[in-house]
Formats: C-alpha cells, sequence, structure tokens
C-alpha cells in the first residue's frame, strides 16, 4: 500500500473550505502531506500515522478539545476536525499554538461520514503501489475537484460534477456566490429530493441526457431556495451518459458558454472513465493481494507487506449479501463491489490499515487486531448497522492471527462461521466462532454424510415411511419434542396442535417403530437422523 497521501492539507481546505471547512486557528502548512484521516475514540486509544487529520466526533467541551489537542501534537497530528460552533476558548488556541495543530471546524448540517468519504477520496489513503501521473487536458488524471475548478475558472461561475444520480461527485470553489439550494446540496452530497422530482417534472433531465447540448433552468421553476439560473450539460462516452456538469450562473447561453460548456463536458467524460479504470484496476490489485495473503502461501508475507500490514497481528472477517438469488448477475456482481467498497471505506475510518477486497462473492477484510474480540465484533456490528435494509448482510469474524500462517486459519474459521450465518433463519448478523460452533461442526457433519450417500435406518426410516402412507406427521411431531428436550408444552406450540394431541402422537410413534424414548441412546440416535439425513 502506498504510504505517500496524493494531497495536501492547504488542498483539502481549498477544496473543502467555505462550504464544509474552515479554519478556525492555527497556522496551516499549505504543503504538508496529510498522512491519513483518523476518528477519535475516547474509548480506545487509534493508530495515528504522521500528520493525521483527526475527526473529533463528539467533542464540544473546550477543556476536552485542548486537552485532545496536547495528545494529538504528542502524535504528530496536523489538523482536528470538530463541529462547528467550535468552542474556541483561550487554553484551545495556546494548545493549538503550542502542539502545531491546526482547528478546524465542520458546517453544521454536514455528516462526518460525508466528511470521511470526502477526506478518503481526497486523498487516496488506499492506493496500492505508487503510479505514474498522468493528465488529461492539462489536469491530473483523475483528478475530478481540479477539473471542476478549472472549468468554474473558464466560465466564471461555481460548479458541480454529478452522476447520473444526482450524486456530486465534485466541486468547485466559490459555492457561497451560488443559492441555498446549492449549500444544501454540496453538504448532502445529493441533489435534494425536491428539487431532482422538480427537475424530473419539468423533463430537464429528459433534455439533457437526450441532447448534447446544454440546458437552461429558470431558478423560479424549482422552487425556494432556489434564485440563481442553472446550466446544465450531459457528460458522454459514446453513447453511455456518465452524469452532468451543473454551473450556477446568471445571463443568457451564448455560443462562447456553450462552447464552453461541450468541451468541458468531452474533458469530464475523460477523467471519469479514467476513474472508472482505475478503480476497477485498483479493486483487481487488491483482490489479488488480499487473496494471497489469505491463503497463507509463499507469496502471503508479500503481500502482507504491500498492503501495509506486515508485522502486525491481524483478524480476518468475511461479509456476504444476503437476500434474493434470483436476481440479475451482473446487479449482484455491481451489488457486491458496493458492499465490499463500503466496507473497506468504514473500516479504514475506524480501523486504520484495514484491507478489504471483494474475493468472489465474499466481501474479506484484514484487520489490524484490536485489544479485544468484543472490539472488531462492534466495529462490524456497527457498519451493518450502518448500512441497514439497504444492503442486508452478514459479517463473520475469524480468529486472531499472529503470523502468516494463522492467517489462512482465521479466514477458515471466517468462512465456517459465515456459512452459519449466511443461510440460517436467524436474527445474528456478525458471529465468531465461539457463538455458532455446533451449528458449524453440525454442517460439516452434514456434508460427511452426503458424501456418503447415507440414510436414515431403524425406527425413523420406519416412521418416514408410515408418515408418507397416512400422513400422520409422526417424525414432525418427533422432531419437536426431542429439539423441546422432552417439553409437550413447547413442542406442541411449535407445530400448532393441541398438547394432547401430541403426547398422542408421540405414543403412536413409539408403537409404530419400537422406538424407547425413555432410552437416551435411542433418543439421541434418533435427533441425529433426524436433523443429519431425514430428508425435509
Amino acid at each position: 500500500m502506498s504510504t505517500r497521501p496524493r494531497s495536501s492539507l492547504g488542498r483539502v481546505l481549498d477544496d473543502l473550505g467555505v462550504t464544509l471547512l474552515e479554519l478556525e486557528h492555527g497556522d496551516v502548512d499549505a504543503a504538508l502531506d496529510v498522512g491519513g484521516v483518523v476518528i477519535f475514540d475516547p474509548v480506545d486509544e487509534p493508530v495515528y500515522p504522521d500528520s493525521a487529520v483527526v475527526l473529533a466526533v463528539g467533542v464540544t467541551d473546550a477543556a476536552q478539545l485542548a486537552a485532545l489537542i496536547a495528545d494529538l501534537g504528542a502524535h504528530g497530528a496536523a489538523a482536528v476536525i470538530v463541529r462547528s460552533p467550535v468552542p474556541l476558548t483561550d487554553a484551545v488556541r495556546v494548545a493549538s499554538d503550542t502542539h502545531g495543530v491546526a482547528v478546524v471546524g465542520l458546517a453544521r448540517g454536514a455528516t462526518w461520514t460525508q466528511l470521511a468519504a470526502l477526506l478518503r477520496s481526497l486523498l487516496a489513503e488506499d492506493d496500492i503501489a505508487q503510479v505514474e501521473d498522468e493528465s488529461l487536458g492539462g489536469i491530473p488524471s483523475g483528478d475530478l475537484f481540479a477539473v471542476a475548478n478549472a472549468i468554474a475558472a473558464l466560465l466564471d461561475a461555481p460548479i458541480t460534477i454529478e452522476d447520473r444520480s444526482s450524486r456530486v461527485l465534485a466541486f468547485s470553489g466559490r459555492q457561497e456566490e451560488a443559492d441555498a439550494s446549492r449549500a444544501e446540496t454540496i453538504v448532502g452530497r445529493q441533489v435534494p429530493k425536491r428539487y431532482s422530482r422538480a427537475l424530473t417534472e419539468l423533463g430537464v433531465f429528459r433534455d439533457l441526457y437526450r441532447y448534447d447540448r446544454p440546458v437552461v433552468v429558470d431558478p423560479m421553476d424549482l422552487g425556494e431556495g432556489v434564485t440563481t439560473q442553472r446550466i446544465a450539460i450531459a457528460v458522454r462516452a459514446g453513447d453511455e451518459v456518465l452524469g452532468s456538469i451543473w454551473a450556477a450562473m446568471e445571463g443568457p447561453l451564448t455560443a462562447e458558454r456553450t462552447a464552453t460548456l461541450r468541451d468541458a463536458a468531452k474533458l469530464v467524460a475523460l477523467h471519469l472513465l479514467r476513474v472508472r479504470a482505475g478503480a476497477d484496476v485498483q479493486r483487481r490489485l487488491r483482490a489479488e493481494l488480499v487473496g494471497t495473503a489469505l491463503e497463507g502461501g509463499v507469496g502471503a508475507r508479500e503481500a502482507l507487506g504491500r498492503l501495509g500490514l506486515s508485522g502486525h497481528d491481524v483478524v480476518v472477517v468475511a461479509g456476504s449479501l444476503i437476500g434474493d438469488d434470483s436476481v440479475d448477475d451482473q446487479l449482484l456482481v455491481t451489488d457486491r463491489e458496493r458492499f465490499a467498497d463500503a466496507l473497506a471505506v468504514h473500516l479504514s475510518a475506524v480501523l486504520p490499515g484495514s484491507a478489504v477486497a471483494l474475493v468472489g462473492d465474499v466481501a474479506y477484510g484484514i484487520l489490524p487486531a484490536g485489544d479485544t474480540h468484543d472490539r472488531t465484533t462492534a466495529v462490524a456490528q456497527d457498519f451493518l448497522d450502518r448500512v441497514g435494509g439497504r444492503m442486508p448482510a452478514v459479517i463473520a469474524v475469524g480468529s486472531p492471527a499472529h503470523d502468516v500462517t494463522s492467517i489462512a486459519q482465521s479466514k477458515a474459521t471466517a468462512d465456517r462461521v459465515l456459512r452459519v450465518i449466511r443461510h440460517r433463519t436467524s436474527s445474528r448478523r456478525v458471529a465468531s466462532i465461539a457463538e455458532v460452533q455446533t451449528e458449524s461442526l453440525l454442517l460439516e457433519l452434514h456434508d460427511v454424510i452426503a458424501a456418503r450417500g447415507e440414510e436414515p435406518t431403524g425406527p425413523v426410516t420406519t416412521l418416514i415411511e408410515y408418515d408418507l402412507r397416512h400422513d400422520s406427521h409422526l417424525v414432525e411431531s418427533l422432531k419437536a419434542w426431542l429439539d423441546a428436550f422432552g417439553d409437550v408444552s413447547a413442542a406442541a406450540s411449535a407445530t400448532f396442535v393441541h398438547p394432547n394431541t401430541l403426547r398422542y402422537r408421540l405414543r403412536r410413534a413409539s408403537e409404530v417403530s419400537g422406538l424407547d424414548l425413555a432410552d437416551a441412546e435411542q433418543r439421541f440416535a434418533a435427533m441425529l437422523q433426524l436433523r443429519m439425513l431425514a430428508p425435509r
């Protein structure tokens, strides 16, 4: 993994300033390379890379902020970001000046998740290996923020670059010159639904994606909060629409403006395609490195080194989407990639140094081992709570790994756990082997039995055949009684019959099959055959 970020602290403040971030106090070294983004956790000691930007989530007290700045100074942090309004007391200012940690405010309304994603995009923390810099139109390849600023300079207006779903991919400076709706769009990284709905009803999106000419939107048509005219143009690669460019500016759509927007759309298309191609290459390379590390073979040590995890205790987690298998295969691939990318963003913010990749249909993560197993489980559960119903998924936690060989064992353990929680009807979405070991062993035993082609014998076979002839539900009743550990009321409730009916069926089962329910060995044999061999 590259340890050299692409962006400096000055670049971060230039690109995200005014709208999202504001320097509250301290001197900023504009050329200082930011070493990473860390989320402050008061109950856990995070790993601070050199010149880190620290997100002080929940820190609102001035005394706590001053103490935090002193601690961050000892770790070589570059800046701390707190929610505005920032409690700038004399103690905070002195701590900032003494320890060289800049204090930056995050605008109200912006979420920490959005900020973390933006910073990760700017800093490219997860780049693997160094690649030779390329440029398109004189701008570093894939640098959409630089592209937006260049277009803004040509049009003399604030610019946003958006995807097909009206999500903001990048924006220029000078957004404060636009109206309240543009500020809301930038803060939320998404065009608000009420404006998207209005644009759809007005036919703006239809015209935008149908023609290659710019579209002018009257602010009066969009409602409250919009006071500046919008001029937009689609970004295309052949027949495929990749997104759009939106300029907030007044005045007529002149021939010069039209030509500028058309040229800009071609340039943005090249950068978007480069971003897409680069993401695909990085995803494949990361998958190869993670896969090699998980195998624990001769190349595992080198792969761990390139991932930045060599010499660290780690733990393997395995995550998988759950849902309808009838969904189109291509959609499933896309959804799995989105899930793996989301997991990578979350883990890189909470556990810096984590490596995540989609291998097959499973997203594997190699995480720096925390102080406790509960810590890893809590991080995984927090991720699933955040994605909620948008990405129904489960995550299995492997065993701690102290060397290259034990990483393969940690993966094997995670795979065993994932198999259990992936297919069972349970509310548990995160688990380790300690919580599902019995079920895992039963699944493995079932595999052995299936491989041998074994079938039920003795009393169980007799009951199955009797049920097939008489539809008497004796097998169902016996299994419910065994599962309920002999509790007739619980078994009757599970099978939706009266307790007396269940007692009659149990007596009938003994008469038909000769099974002695008072004999522990016979009960265990029947339970094992019913669970492992009997048809469902």
